[in-house]
C-alpha cells in the first residue's frame, strides 16, 4: 500500500500512527500536504466498505485534528483522507478524498 503512495513522490510519515483518539493506519506527506489513508480489508470490496461506520469516521476525523496540532501550520494544513479498501484476493482500491476533514 505505501509503495503506490511513494512511487508517486508522498513520502511516509507515519505507519499505525496512535493517539489519544485512536490510530490511523497511513500517514503521507506530499509536499506541504498531509495524506491519511485508513485501509479496511474484508472478503469483498462492499464489505471493507461498510466496516467504516460513522463511529470510526468521527474518531479518525479526532485523531486526524490531533496529528495536525504538531504541524507547523497546524488545523490550516492542507488534507486529504483516503480510504484503501482490500478484498480477499488482495486487490487494492483507494478512494482518495473519502472522508472530508
Amino acid at each position: 500500500m505505501a509503495r503506490r503512495y511513494c512511487d508517486a513522490g508522498a513520502t511516509v510519515a507515519a505507519r499505525r500512527w496512535r493517539g489519544k483518539a485512536g490510530e490511523i493506519d497511513l500517514i503521507f506527506r506530499d509536499g506541504a500536504r498531509v495524506i491519511f489513508v485508513e485501509v479496511k480489508a474484508s472478503s469483498t470490496r462492499d464489505r471493507a466498505a461498510v466496516a467504516l461506520g460513522p463511529r470510526q469516521i468521527a474518531r479518525l476525523h479526532r485523531a486526524a485534528a490531533e496529528f495536525l496540532a504538531g504541524e507547523p501550520a497546524g488545523q490550516d494544513t492542507e488534507t486529504r483522507f483516503d480510504v484503501a479498501l482490500v478484498d480477499a484476493p488482495g486487490r487494492i482500491e483507494v478512494i482518495e478524498n473519502a472522508l472530508l476533514l
